[in-house]
Parts: structure tokens; C-alpha cells; sequence
């Protein structure tokens, strides 16, 4: 993609998602949202520049389009968020007050053609969280599978990201056997500033923009303090923090730009309140990230940006999808413990006051209790750990 185009769909299309989005009743979700969706070939600039427009001979589909097009050109060169949005609000604004009706199909002479699509949700399907669009990161873990289907249940659209390879790619096919055109995976190492740009810029590229953010990507270790090797530290601290830091930035920039708020969800652990022996090194970054999502929930509410956390305990598996933070810990738990892998998920059962077994559907229940927005609630942390009194206060 050149520089110049890339550019525009980075600062443009977000604001202009924003600028068309429809006004609701609902004080706590007050915005319709629509899926845009992007056309930026030569075909579709060439139509764009021709000014003959006939119907027929149009690259992209516009049945059910029922209005003519915005024109999109003179815009303010360079990035300055405030000059775009004032400039596009103004032409939407015209265009509304002449057609009694938000734009739904864009032509832009450097780019192509842009559509908008804004689809009622289902009352009867449960989906609350249609046109919104979601990025989880750690996708391919065992919370992070069960996050991505939950959203997808209640109508959501979602990007799965994590690192390249065989785990991403078998949970983005099974999710696309039961949501075709509803799931979407991408690459994405967190402790890449650049790999967490581009993810960003190919989710506008897919659908337009961002609603949801879940930061979930992390690792861990087993050590003692007097033992631990720094490099390994390091690398738990590059994922867990600096990662964290990377995604909450880059989330918060495209949010505040798209001007709709919007909700980012930090999947913590119980371990921030309750830390554990041996687990320093985990207890210790997550409870930096966990601070810095507190902070982000102070800068970002005047944005109606909401930034809360979800705080389990032990996860072992989401169906056959192993949790690799347990792959990697677990062996030690047991031989500590003197127990198999089912002992040891016995353990922690046993230890909450309900006795309750963890799954990653409960914590996926908990990101929708945020994300649902059931309450006006931001900086706030929710246990899912069956009570466990060492990590009060609740």
C-alpha cells in the first residue's frame, strides 16, 4: 500500500465511521455504528475519476444502495485529527441536511470507493454488539478462543490476533465454520511497535474501524527471585507490559479518532492482589499492566473510553484448546504438588470458596458484562476466581 493512501484510510476512514454514526436512546451505547468496507483499486479510482457513473459499469456492488454518493476530495493535507474530523463533519452534515439520510457509499478520487452498511441487530439472536468490531490479542490461547466466540455470539465483528502460525490459523478455520465473514485473523507480535500499527491499519483496511479492544497476550514463568534469570525476565516484561503498553496506545489513538468511545478490556489475573511464590516475575508485570489500564481509564474517559479489567484464576483448557501459560507452568505446579493435571485443576477448584472450576467462558462472560456495557463502569476490576479471600478487596 503507498504511503499516501495509507495515510488516508489511517485518519480518514475512522472519522468518517464516526461522522455517519446514527444517534440511539441508550445513554450508556449511544451510537448505531456501521461496517465500512474499503475499495481502494485502480478500478474503482478510475470510476471514481471519470465522472461518467454509470450504474452498470461500477466495480463494486452497490445494490441496496439507495442514495448517490458523497464525493470525499479537498481534504486538509497532513494528519491533524481535528481539521479532518471538522471538514467531514461539515460535508455529512450537508449531505444529511439535503438527502434526510446519512451517506451510505463514498467516492474518493485517491482512493476508490468506501461503503457503509448498518445492520439492525436481532433482538431474538441476542446480539448486542452488532456493528461493533473487536481485536483480541492472545487469540489463539485458551481464554482468548473463548473471548473471540462470545463476542462473535452476540453479533460482534472480530479480529483474532497473535503470533503467526499454526495455532492462530486452526482457531481462526474452526470460527469461520460457524461465523463465515464474521471473523478475521491477523498476525501480530505485541512487543512490535510496528506489527501493532499494521494490525490496527488492516482492521480500518477490513471494517472501518475499532469498538473493542481485549488485551489478553501474555506469559509466564517459575522462579524464585534469588534464581531468576534477567533475560527471562525481560522477555516476560517485553510481552506483558511493554505489549500491553503498545496495544492500550494504539487502541486509545484510533478511538479517540473514530470519536465514538469505545471499550478496551485488559485480561488480568488474580495474582496482582495475591501473588504467589515462585511467580514473581508474572505477578509482577501483569500487575504493571494492570496499573497502566487504570491510568488509561483516567486519561481516556473523557473520550467516553472505558478501560477496565478482568481478574481470573487458574485456566486450564477452553474445550481441546490448551492454555499455553499452563503448558508451560504447569509441570512444575504438579511436581511441586506431587500431583497429575488433574489433580492439580482439583486443586484450584478446591482452594475458592465456591469450589467453582474456571473457565474461559467465565471470563469471557465477564469481558461481555463490560463490553454490554451493563453499567456506566470504568476502571474497575472483576474477579473470576470462585472467591478467593487473598485477593480482596473485591
Amino acid at each position: 500500500m503507498v504511503k499516501e493512501l495509507e495515510s488516508y484510510l489511517i485518519n480518514v476512514v475512522p472519522i468518517l465511521r464516526g461522522c455517519i454514526a446514527e444517534l440511539t436512546d441508550n445513554e450508556d451505547d449511544p451510537y448505531q455504528r456501521s461496517i465500512m468496507t474499503v475499495h481502494a483499486n485502480s478500478e474503482a479510482r478510475d470510476y471514481v475519476k471519470s465522472e461518467k457513473h454509470a450504474g452498470n459499469d461500477c466495480p463494486v456492488e452497490l445494490n441496496g444502495f439507495q442514495l448517490p454518493p458523497m464525493k470525499l476530495d479537498d481534504l486538509p493535507e497532513g494528519t491533524q485529527t481535528e481539521a479532518l474530523k471538522e471538514k467531514i463533519a461539515k460535508s455529512v452534515d450537508e449531505y444529511i441536511g439535503f438527502h434526510n439520510h446519512s451517506p451510505q457509499v463514498f467516492f474518493c478520487p485517491d482512493v476508490g470507493i468506501i461503503t457503509a452498511r448498518c445492520h439492525v441487530p436481532h433482538a431474538d439472536k441476542g446480539q448486542v454488539l452488532n456493528n461493533k468490531v473487536a481485536l483480541v490479542t492472545g487469540s489463539a490461547g485458551a481464554i482468548g478462543a473463548g473471548i473471540c466466540e462470545a463476542l462473535l455470539e452476540k453479533g460482534c465483528k472480530v479480529v483474532a490476533t497473535d503470533l503467526a502460525g499454526e495455532k492462530l490459523e486452526g482457531l481462526v478455520g474452526e470460527l469461520k465454520k460457524r461465523y463465515s465473514g464474521e471473523i478475521e485473523g491477523i498476525p501480530m507480535d505485541v512487543t512490535s511497535e510496528r506489527s501493532v500499527k499494521q494490525a490496527f491499519k488492516e482492521v480500518v483496511w477490513k471494517w472501518g474501524g475499532v469498538d473493542i479492544v481485549i488485551i489478553n497476550a501474555g506469559i509466564a514463568m517459575v522462579s524464585s527471585l534469588v534464581e531468576m534469570d534477567f533475560e527471562a525476565f525481560r522477555e516476560l516484561e517485553k510481552v506483558n507490559v511493554e505489549g500491553a503498553l503498545l496495544v492500550l496506545s494504539e487502541a486509545g489513538r484510533y478511538l479517540i479518532r473514530q470519536g465514538l468511545g469505545g471499550d478496551i478490556v485488559l485480561i488480568s489475573t488474580k495474582n496482582v492482589l495475591a501473588p504467589g511464590a515462585q511467580f514473581g516475575a508474572y505477578s509482577a508485570t501483569k500487575a504493571a499492566a494492570h496499573q497502566l489500564c487504570r491510568i488509561a481509564s483516567l486519561e481516556f474517559a473523557p473520550e467516553k473510553i472505558r478501560v477496565n479489567m478482568v481478574a481470573p484464576d487458574a485456566i486450564f483448557a477452553h474445550g481441546e484448546r490448551k492454555s499455553g501459560l499452563w503448558e508451560k507452568i504447569g509441570p512444575d505446579r504438579m511436581k511441586k504438588r506431587g500431583l497429575d493435571e488433574k489433580g492439580l485443576e482439583e486443586y484450584y477448584q478446591s482452594r475458592n470458596l465456591l469450589q467453582a472450576k474456571i473457565t474461559a467462558n467465565h471470563v469471557a462472560n465477564a469481558v461481555l458484562f463490560f463490553v454490554t456495557r451493563q453499567t456506566p463502569t470504568t476502571g474497575a476490576t472483576l474477579p473470576v476466581d470462585g472467591g478467593l479471600p487473598d485477593a480482596a478487596p473485591r
